[in-house]
């Protein structure tokens, strides 16, 4: 399993910042290998993703949604991944965005991606695309303000397991806290 943690300061609201993360479909414009995002319904999302050349699809869905605060998610068929971005207000025009990746290598090309860094990698760039994004609009192009409580079944066969990538560290320090014992898959879906 490999676990990625990527922060960035925006100069936007925290508002805004968490909008358009929440503006799914958006995300090709501002992440690399992210070829297509549709929103299935409030907590089911359907993934095209390139990764080293290689085309995949999966569904994901979303596990906890608190708004202005985070949005967690996991995969439920495809590419094994768990992740987390939370948003953390400096000051009424700054916020910190933090986003936590766990995923599983598959196959001989995920793997010397991964021993290579190259998810580090395009995570670091892909976040300071989406601050050059969202500050160069200044407003989100979207919202949804919707709440997805940590741990609702949503009525799907694999609903949401209770473990995904950590809450926020008590302190306010604005950093994820650790992952759960047992990482954030669900038995089976670890490597």
């Amino acid at each position: 399993m490999s676990e990625v943690i990527e922060t960035v300061e925006v100069d936007v609201p925290v508002r805004v910042a968490y909008d358009q993360w929440t503006q799914f479909e958006s995300f090709p414009q501002f992440m690399e290998g992210v070829s297509q995002v549709r929103q299935q319904d409030d907590t089911h999302t359907h993934w095209v993703i390139d990764i080293g050349g290689q085309r995949r699809e999966f569904d994901a869905v979303i596990t906890e949604q608190i708004p202005d605060e985070r949005i967690a998610w996991r995969s439920t068929d495809g590419a094994t991944h768990a992740g987390v971005v939370t948003f953390h207000r400096l000051d009424d025009t700054r916020s910190r965005v933090t986003l936590q990746l766990e995923t599983v290598p598959e196959g001989i090309v995920e793997k010397l991606g991964d021993k290579l860094g190259i998810v580090k990698t395009r995570t670091k760039g892909d976040m300071k695309k989406f601050k050059e994004f969202i500050e160069s609009r200044g407003v989100a192009t979207g919202a949804y303000r919707g709440s997805v409580p940590q741990g609702q079944d949503t009525g799907r066969p694999g609903a949401v397991p209770p473990g995904e990538p950590g809450r926020p560290s008590p302190g306010g320090t604005g950093r994820p806290g650790p992952v759960p014992p047992g990482g954030a898959f669900p038995p089976g879906r670890s490597s």
